[in-house]
């Protein structure tokens, strides 16, 4: 195998229709394409063996390549094709491939991580975007297997690792949005309610304390959140964008508008800072909106689109308020 000198070039204009890299940003393939190579394959050229271990899996560009069980006993477990990954669910368990796999005709396949480069080296670069490429070849396999052997698979305490390192927020553990967009349709349970959350004044915050004691706040925000829903037994805490963060529970509208009242106390009792250095003193609030899903909207994309924005118009408004979302707004 000799990689393409058009390095990441190529890789780029190879990767981008493959469904394993599907939802990554423009930015992302960008990453992924840089620490790929592009190869070709001659017929019957061995791209990997069993019992080797899986430190890279590959996608096939162009061609066709085969797996099979021994090649003393011959015979095909599986022919993939353009757009296919190969290798992918032994290199995402960290495993030996169990199979040998060579090119059936001339074929071209880019691999990733490239040579010179482990996966180690791609997530201490990039631990999102890797996690978020394992994460969507695991949905991959789960497709192709039955529905008990995928509830065990949803299970394995790796499959969960890579839920943490893929969806939470580092600065405040709580879920980002990109989890609420790729795990929406299994989250939601009819009704579900959303409710956000956008604390006031909070650009004053940081500009006279400074961006260390907003990092603060977002800390003492995220706990309110998570305690409320543990306290619950269910729910989701959020951070969507900047300062925005939220909750998605499956409840109805009177849980939604006592939980979404219940933020907004819990917000205003937080201890106030103390004036400082002529920096008169700080005491929060918050502008909360709230929706039911189907009842509010049944279509979930302009739903949370539409909450967002009037969270945005009712906060611009002066804030300090909690506020239904609906049809209407």
């Amino acid at each position: 195998m000799k990689p393409n000198p058009a390095g990441s070039g190529a890789a780029a204009g190879s990767i981008r229709g493959a469904e394993l890299f599907r939802r990554l940003s423009g930015e992302e393939l960008d990453y992924v394409a840089s620490r790929s190579d592009v190869f070709r394959l001659k017929k019957n050229g061995r791209l990997f063996s069993a019992a080797q271990k899986a430190d890279r899996f590959y996608i096939l560009v162009e061609g066709s390549v085969r797996v099979y069980r021994c090649p003393e006993e011959g015979g095909e477990m599986a022919v993939y094709a353009p757009g296919d990954a190969v290798g992918d669910c032994a290199f995402v368990r960290g495993a030996e491939y169990g199979a040998f796999a060579e090119a059936a005709e001339d074929s071209s396949l880019v691999a990733f991580p490239a040579a010179g480069f482990s996966i180690n080296d791609c997530i201490a670069e990039k631990p999102e975007i890797v996690s978020r490429i394992l994460l969507n070849s695991i949905a991959m396999t789960t497709s192709r297997i039955k529905d008990t052997q995928k509830s065990l698979l949803e299970k394995l305490s790796w499959a969960h690792e890579l839920h943490r390192r893929a969806y939470e927020d580092p600065g405040t553990g709580l879920w980002k949005q990109a989890f609420l967009d790729d795990e929406i349709d299994r989250l939601l349970e009819n009704p579900t309610a959303l409710i956000l959350l956008k604390p006031d004044r909070f650009k004053i915050l940081v500009d006279s304390r400074g961006h260390g004691t907003g990092d603060e706040a977002m800390l003492r925000i995220a706990k309110i959140l998570r305690g409320i829903t543990r306290r619950l037994g269910k729910g989701w805490p959020l951070r969507l964008k900047s300062n925005e963060t939220g909750i998605l529970i499956g409840c109805g509208g009177g849980g939604a508008e006592e939980t979404a009242r219940e933020v907004s106390r819990s917000i205003a009792a937080l201890e106030p800072l103390p004036a400082l250095d002529g920096v008169p003193e700080f005491s929060f609030s918050g502008t909360v909106v709230w929706a039911l899903w189907p009842e509010d909207g049944e279509n979930w994309e302009e739903l949370f689109a539409g909450c967002y924005a009037f969270l945005l118009e009712s906060w611009r408004r002066g804030g300090g308020t909690t506020l239904r979302y609906g049809r209407g707004q």
